[in-house]
């Protein structure tokens, strides 16, 4: 079981490049064991208490839950202006009491085209990369981690490695960068540059 012991929790708020997400970051680990989970709706928050209480503001339409941090995302009828104090406030005091962020045991379990995790009560998606196969994948992934991952993180995103074929490699955009007006200018003019600097065999990265 995932919790975190008593202690004084800060969190402050981040601006994101998309619009309608805003990043919580707190200064206490969230997820020590587990690569970042994202859920889509209540019915799949069933294994995170503190996405359920999330999904109870009519306002939240998703949350993504990383190391030190939440990415929530808004409906388009409200600004974040009113409401981001309330959900600061409500993470910190969250946190602050010690209530569990991930219930049940988590693991990995592959499920088609992407990976769940699952517990005791209800699945949710993990952010993690496909397993890679062969030596040309693997040099992708390590730039992805090396390069990529840290500054997506900051933009409270994440993005993952999906498959590699006739020179394509897809990726997934998770977090902040799902929707986000920026992330095609992202993905060619950065994640594929470095990409085909890295590992020549790249001709060309998408996003799925």
């Amino acid at each position: 079981m995932e919790a975190i012991k008593k202690m004084p929790v800060v969190v402050y708020v981040e601006s994101t490049p998309n619009p309608a997400a805003m990043k919580f970051v707190a200064n206490v680990p969230l997820l020590e064991n587990l690569t970042p989970l994202e859920f889509m709706s209540p019915a799949d928050a069933k294994s995170s208490p503190l996405a359920m209480e999330l999904f109870k503001f009519p306002f939240v339409k998703s949350v993504f839950i990383a190391g030190n941090y939440i990415t929530i995302f808004k409906s388009d009828l409200v600004e974040w202006e009113e409401m981001m104090l309330e959900l600061r406030e409500f993470v910190r005091t969250y946190l602050s009491e010690g209530k569990v962020i991930i219930s049940g045991k988590a693991t990995k379990e592959t499920n088609g085209n992407h990976t769940e995790v699952k517990s005791e009560e209800k699945n949710a998606q993990i952010v993690d990369h496909v397993e890679p196969q062969g030596e040309l994948e693997i040099k992708i992934v390590n730039v992805l981690e090396q390069y990529i991952r840290p500054a997506v993180e900051q933009d409270g995103g994440m993005i993952v490695f999906k498959s590699f074929k006739d020179g394509v490699v897809s990726l997934l955009m998770r977090g902040a960068c799902s929707g986000c007006p920026s992330s095609t200018s992202t993905l060619k003019g950065g994640i594929e540059a470095l990409l085909k600097k890295f590992v020549p065999e790249v001709k060309e990265v998408v996003s799925e």
